[in-house]
């Protein structure tokens, strides 16, 4: 079911919405979610919650000139791209192209220097935040200042990661830290490629798990599919270049849609559920296993940032942002839940969509759930 309406804001929950969000908290919640970013023309949600699935869509590709919105127009979402650069590194594993605790210097071309410290960096800590790099590449920042409020990864190429990554000074020693890194993400998708042979990023991601999921609207490339919408990006209701990350598209170069980004959360709720080849369903399976606890009852999975329940439940989350768009998904695997939202305005203090989508995926929980027998109080 997808709702379209046109005013300028979306203050209630479409009548169709009921029978998925019977608590009056969870109504209100959803209300304040599609209220959220007022400076975008257009805002997605999506949610599987009693075993169904609904698609609410608010406004126009653009604000001016753009055509209504749908369930499968695309929005960049940034660094949520990370996650299925952790579902692909998960299915090479699972393929035994790679091991998890591999070394990083094991997948890069010949003759790639390393940081001191780099040879005890392994692919795990790249996707846990644990490698110790910092969070962007020496010499990005400067490259990035003409650009800074459109297109900061624009002129920052595959060798200059390389060659960035030779002169880095590593932040704690591997595996003692978690320090979040788009160097170490987008260093992560140059080693799944090599791991592979030939393939690009984008064409690996697309031949492995995009098309394996079924996910027709989610690509690294610019331009919608032909017949596809696609919003335009604003910041500060001013609109925005595509964004472009050439030498780290595994951090963030995906564009997705609200049906695409629920369909792939609902096929980690439930991996047997989805008929995919072998080992994207082991990858389903191996992606949220929780891999380093963290304080106040949190801890990751592979690239997932993990919040333990009261009811001993696990809610998934994560987000990301460009200089156009924010991007929110989360789930609930004991629950059965899982909630996703897109707005084509970026991320700043007027736009409050991460911490609305975050809130309302609390909403939908139980809150007299009884623990399941065997799991243990966090």
């Amino acid at each position: 079911m997808t709702a379209t309406p046109t005013g300028p804001a979306l203050s209630t929950p479409p009548d169709n919405a009921e029978h998925l969000l019977a608590p009056a908290t969870a109504h209100q919640a959803l209300r304040m979610l599609l209220s959220s970013a007022p400076t975008a023309s257009a805002i997605a949600v999506g949610l599987h919650h009693n075993e169904q699935r609904a698609l609410f869509v608010h406004g126009r590709t653009a604000h001016h000139g753009g055509v209504p919105a749908d369930a499968r127009t695309r929005f960049e979402i940034g660094s949520l791209t990370k996650t299925f650069t952790a579902l692909l590194l998960a299915e090479q594993a699972a393929r035994g192209e790679l091991n998890l605790g591999d070394p990083l210097a094991r997948h890069l071309p010949a003759g790639t220097l390393l940081p001191p410290g780099g040879r005890a960096m392994t692919l795990t800590h790249l996707a846990t935040h644990t490698s110790g790099l910092p969070r962007l590449p020496p010499g990005l920042l400067r490259s990035a200042v003409p650009r800074l409020f459109t297109n900061p990864y624009a002129v920052f190429g595959t060798d200059d990661v390389f060659h960035a990554l030779a002169r880095t000074r590593l932040r704690a020693t591997p595996g003692t830290r978690v320090r979040y890194s788009n160097f170490g993400a987008g260093l992560l998708g140059h080693v799944l490629t090599g791991a592979a042979g030939s393939l690009s990023y984008p064409a690996l991601l697309d031949a492995r798990v995009l098309k394996p999921l079924g996910l027709q609207d989610t690509s690294c490339t610019a331009a919608a599919p032909e017949g596809g919408t696609q919003v335009t990006g604003y910041w500060r209701r001013r609109a925005r270049p595509p964004f472009h990350i050439p030498g780290l598209p595994a951090a963030g170069a995906l564009r997705s849609s609200a049906d695409d980004m629920l369909t792939l959360t609902e096929a980690l709720l439930a991996p047997a559920s989805v008929k995919v080849p072998t080992a994207l369903e082991t990858a389903l399976r191996d992606v949220p296993r929780p891999r380093l606890r963290l304080p106040r009852g949190s801890s990751l999975a592979l690239i997932w940032n993990i919040h333990s329940r009261r009811d001993g439940s696990l809610l998934y989350h994560h987000s990301g942002g460009t200089r156009g768009c924010t991007a929110f998904a989360g789930f609930v695997p004991h629950h059965g839940t899982a909630l996703v939202a897109l707005a084509n305005t970026a991320p700043g203090t007027d736009n409050n969509l991460i911490q609305a989508a975050y809130n309302t995926l609390i909403a939908l929980q139980p809150r007299n759930t009884r623990r399941r027998q065997g799991q243990s109080r966090k």
